[in-house]
């Protein structure tokens, strides 16, 4: 029985094409819409992930989120040195400095001024340079996507293309001189401002006056001691802000729900997605089985249970639900591989996968209910009739 229900969906070509593009476009809108949204997240808090080797991020307790922040005295690196469980603390400068190019163009960046000493949250892949090179007289490194686009070189030739920004190159960092001694590769921004490393001790120099300066303080906690119990402590001791990695990167993305319109942009759009594939799925999978009472009722008639043919349903709707997921994240797949190396913010995890297809099914489910309810009130002697 459950074979010939099969082959009573696949043969009626019409039908089953236009439920299976239903349920695609609602698995590709649901998982595209979500993956886009997670990139957007992601990219809000990278620079939290592109320094891995701190376990705690010290900052003034009125800090929302990675991008506000508000200096510290640079007296409160050594009180943070001195907390016990503290096995080394290093100062970070993060703010946001113009750059004068040489078309005289002027162009906001993204400055990180990590520790002279141990160059610790310096960017982890160069493409070329070396970090060390930063210890050099006014050196900087510049990320891989500014170099090429918005702090490219002018056209040696009218209506040429830019030349990328290249290793010996000079910037002008708020009237100071900047080398160029690496290219590295670093995670998007969410504000996708050209992002620049220096020393700490320049860091400063090339900021505009100000009585503090200390953005963060990052913290490796010794071993042996939990993160989590180190941020308390911290706290305690000092009245700073401690959060770990994760607690930060939570704490951003939350400032991000709470206080802009993204969650409720996105989640229109995959409310609509689904509502439509619902929409879409449930008309066509009703005159679908329309179309194929007279199968069912000569069923009935020849001994078929009600929970037979209902059995029949939802495995032609679990059938569509399966191909459409599957071909649905498959383009979104291809979609994302495309769209590497882009401006677009995605990024495809396996919760974006699992809530997709629970809404796929869902979408399929629905479908079937109104097709069930036809059959169960169906009477066998239809199939006599006419």
């Amino acid at each position: 029985m459950y074979l010939v229900a099969l082959q009573m969906l696949i043969n009626d070509k019409a039908k089953f094409v236009g439920i299976l593009l239903g349920v695609t476009l609602a698995s590709l809108v649901i998982t595209q819409q979500s993956s886009i949204f997670v990139g957007i997240m992601t990219r809000a808090y990278s620079a939290i992930s592109d320094i891995p080797a701190a376990d705690v991020w010290v900052m003034d307790p009125k800090v929302q989120y990675i991008d506000d922040t508000k200096p510290m005295a640079a007296t409160e690196l050594n009180r943070v040195r001195g907390v016990e469980g503290v096995a080394w603390a290093v100062p970070l400068y993060k703010g946001i400095i113009r750059a004068r190019l040489e078309n005289g163009q002027f162009q906001n960046c993204n400055v990180f001024g990590i520790d002279d000493a141990t160059l610790v949250a310096g960017p982890i892949r160069m493409v070329h340079g070396r970090l060390e090179d930063l210890r050099r007289d006014d050196a900087v490194i510049v990320d891989r996507f500014a170099a090429n686009t918005r702090l490219a070189r002018p056209p040696t030739e009218p209506g040429g293309k830019p030349r990328p920004l290249a290793v010996g190159d000079t910037l002008e960092l708020n009237d100071h001189r900047a080398v160029v001694v690496g290219i590295c590769d670093i995670t998007r921004t969410f504000q996708n401002l050209p992002t620049i490393f220096t020393t700490y001790s320049r860091a400063t120099t090339f900021a505009p006056r100000e009585r503090k300066l200390l953005s963060f303080v990052l913290v490796k906690a010794a071993e042996g001691v939990d993160p989590g119990e180190l941020c308390a402590t911290i706290t305690r001791h000092t009245g700073l802000g401690a959060y770990t990695a994760d607690q930060f990167r939570w704490a951003t993305v939350l400032y991000f729900l709470r206080n802009t319109g993204i969650p409720i942009n996105f989640g229109i759009a995959i409310a609509l997605g689904f509502f439509i594939g619902t929409a879409i799925t449930g008309f066509m999978f009703y005159n679908f089985t329309l179309d194929n009472l007279k199968y069912f009722a000569a069923f009935k008639a020849m001994g078929a249970t009600d929970s037979t043919l209902l059995g029949m349903i939802l495995l032609q709707a679990l059938t569509v639900a399966v191909l459409g997921f599957g071909l649905g994240s498959g383009l979104v797949s291809w979609f994302g591989a495309s769209m590497q190396g882009t401006a677009l913010a995605f990024r495809l995890i396996w919760q974006t996968l699992l809530i997709a297809g629970a809404a796929v099914v869902v979408i399929s489910m629905l479908a079937a209910i109104l097709a069930c309810h036809k059959v169960v009130r169906l009477e066998p002697a239809t199939v006599f009739k006419g």
